[in-house]
């Protein structure tokens, strides 16, 4: 493990927490107060507010900003150009701070290229929303979600991969051969 690797273009106010062999590329900002883990990349012309979280190993690609009141979990995807927003109705004219709903991004998700998701959302464990889709509402962990507004079309392993089979049966993997089964409308991986 090694300092976090900060380029000469960013902007990193302080204070804030950057974990080790995080690489903060061009022109991102990094603003006081934000919390950011070991072993992340930020992308070019990324945009961390205030007090966001940032867990270990998550990905932020290129021109994305995460506002205040977003949590990204550890091993987080997120997409270029995705999009977070922090209020259900914005006008330039009325200030609406205080309105500001969180975002919670958990462990393993990926939030594809271009896709928005909008506040008071929670993304479950290792969900896939896809490029260019728009989560108006929460997506239960292991879900694939996709469309505008975005719809479940089915689920995938933790590492990414469709999961076959249905019903009592549960689901495998079938590129790693591990075992889900759905309990309460809740997928999980059999032990």
């Amino acid at each position: 493990m090694g300092k976090p690797f900060i380029h000469a273009t960013a902007i990193v106010d302080e204070p804030v927490e950057i974990g080790e062999d995080t690489r903060i590329w061009h022109f991102t900002h990094v603003m006081p107060g934000a919390r950011i883990g070991r072993s992340c990349i930020l992308g070019q012309n990324v945009y961390v507010d205030r007090d966001v979280v940032i867990g270990d190993r998550c990905k932020v690609q290129n021109n994305v900003s995460v506002y205040k009141g977003v949590t990204l979990e550890s091993d987080v995807f997120c997409g270029p150009s995705m999009v977070f927003t922090n209020v259900v109705n914005p006008r330039a004219f009325i200030e609406r701070k205080h309105e500001f709903q969180p975002i919670l991004v958990k462990r393993g998700a990926t939030l594809g290229a271009n896709s928005t998701v909008l506040c008071g959302v929670t993304v479950g464990e290792y969900a896939l929303v896809g490029a260019g889709s728009v989560v108006t509402r929460d997506v239960p962990a292991y879900a694939v979600v996709y469309g505008v507004p975005g719809r479940q079309s089915g689920w995938v392993s933790e590492e990414g991969h469709p999961l076959q089979g249905a019903g009592s049966d549960g689901f495998r993997c079938p590129r790693t051969g591990k075992r889900y089964r759905l309990r309460d409308g809740t997928l999980a991986p059999v032990d």
